[in-house]
């Protein structure tokens, strides 16, 4: 595994996959009972924009930076804001958070969270990160195999009835990926069937995505969500021109909340042709 997400920290993907994140943590702590967090493919958890690999692509000031300049004002957006002022307080003027940090940062004292990462150094960064909280464990290890391993969760005498999985694969295998991800899916579905899922996925070309949305809309959960956030038309395969989430057994009423917000992402970040989309590919029952 060659990936590493700090080239990438900060674009309009983690953008989008951010906003999206925060808001499902919101939905899972409005609720008292605790909460667990799968995160499948962590990285370290925490970003320099003004490192080397940041510097060399400068994905981020079509992302974050951008963003930070136009400020939209839709709440799940300022919500994302917050979040990365509130790193950068913590952290320096040029931190960005990965989802570890987030998840951390929205969830409470008594919900867990495990972030998996299988790369070594990347994990040995991110267990750094995390040494003093004591809701995180990290794992150094392949995250699909992790959903077999640790779900259902369980910490001590305590099960836990509510959560999120998380999955962010590098898509190093292009489409290929998504048929282990669905696999994923399946697996962890029949293991936490109650669970919220969500899956990131880049986007290249939107029609060659149509299989996995096909197979995303029977699988074995309440609802499947689509939210996808392309920047700019989708017309070459050769990068990426969005991103989407994937989420199963979305709260209620998570599809109008996130509508207002993808649509200020596309006004924000997107380029002349940018498309911002919500829909059910299997509306709840």
């Amino acid at each position: 595994m060659n990936y590493r997400h700090a080239f990438h920290a900060g674009n309009h993907a983690d953008v989008l996959k951010h906003v999206v994140l925060l808001a499902l943590c919101d939905a899972l702590t409005a609720k008292p009972s605790p909460c667990f967090a799968l995160d499948t493919h962590g990285g370290r958890g925490l970003y320099k924009l003004d490192g080397e690999a940041a510097q060399k692509t400068g994905e981020a000031q079509d992302g974050i930076a951008r963003l930070q300049a136009e400020a939209p004002r839709d709440p799940a957006v300022q919500r994302y804001l917050a979040a990365v002022r509130a790193c950068r307080t913590q952290h320096g003027a040029q931190a960005y958070p990965g989802s570890p940090w987030l998840l951390a940062h929205a969830l409470r004292a008594g919900d867990r969270i495990a972030a998996c990462e299988l790369h070594p150094e990347e994990a040995h960064v991110l267990r750094a990160h995390f040494a003093g909280d004591v809701r995180i464990a990290v794992h150094e290890r392949d995250g699909y195999a992790a959903i077999k391993a640790l779900l259902p969760p369980k910490h001590g005498a305590t099960k836990f009835a509510r959560g999120l999985v998380l999955i962010d694969p590098p898509y190093e295998a292009q489409l290929a990926e998504f048929d282990t991800a669905l696999a994923a899916l399946v697996e962890g579905l029949a293991r936490w069937p109650q669970a919220i899922y969500a899956l990131w996925y880049p986007i290249k070309q939107g029609r060659a995505l149509q299989p996995f949305r096909r197979a995303a809309a029977r699988l074995p959960a309440k609802s499947a969500l689509r939210l996808e956030l392309l920047v700019r038309p989708d017309d070459s395969p050769l990068r990426m021109n969005g991103s989407g989430l994937l989420v199963l057994n979305a709260p209620w009423q998570f599809d109008a909340a996130m509508r207002p917000a993808l649509d200020a992402l596309r006004v924000a970040l997107g380029e002349p042709g940018a498309t911002a989309c919500v829909d059910w590919l299997r509306a709840p029952a």
